[in-house]
């Protein structure tokens, strides 16, 4: 697990990313989605959805490779988030955020919110082990409704404006 989060933050920085807010706040967590410290610190609204990230992939590992081993699925988990964040942190992927998404001033993850991000994964991965199905479902769709309501987007409005960008949707995020 550790080579892949090491050759993550190694393959961040190749990519050209900061370990931190370009903006000089210090601050560990950033609560506003629409400045420039949005994805800069180590924890901000959209943690939750990484947290969201490890209870899904949990459960597709869980699922595909259920005579696996607990700590491979977790190994599992961890590289494919590792691979998301090096995916999202892309050029192309940012462009297509900046054009689809709300994220309309976004320039990438900084370094130390990747890990954070990771981070909030595992421990994703771990409520869904340790919550089963049903209750991390549960948890699943509260987290969801309480970003939809606190931040107007979450984890399924982010695949679906990513993906298939809906006008409408764009236009209620920003509050139009």
């Amino acid at each position: 697990m550790l080579i892949s989060v090491i050759g993550m933050l190694i393959a961040l920085r190749a990519q050209g990313r900061v370990w931190w807010c370009r903006v000089g706040d210090l601050s560990p967590w950033s609560s506003d989605i629409w400045s420039a410290h949005n994805s800069q610190h180590f924890f901000d609204p959209y943690t939750f959805t990484h947290i969201l990230h490890g209870v899904l992939y949990f459960w597709i590992i869980n699922l595909i490779l259920s005579d696996y081993r607990l700590r491979w699925k977790f190994f599992l988990v961890i590289f494919v988030e590792c691979v998301w964040e090096l995916v999202e942190n892309s050029n192309f992927v940012i462009d297509r955020y900046r054009a689809a998404t709300i994220s309309l001033d976004y320039y990438g993850d900084s370094i130390l919110n990747s890990l954070s991000d990771v981070l909030s994964c595992a421990f994703g991965s771990f409520l869904a082990y340790k919550l089963k199905f049903w209750r991390s479902l549960a948890y699943f769709v509260a987290t969801e409704i309480l970003l939809l309501f606190l931040i107007r987007d979450n984890l399924t409005l982010n695949i679906i404006m990513l993906i298939y960008p809906i006008d409408a949707i764009k236009r209620w995020q920003m509050g139009n």
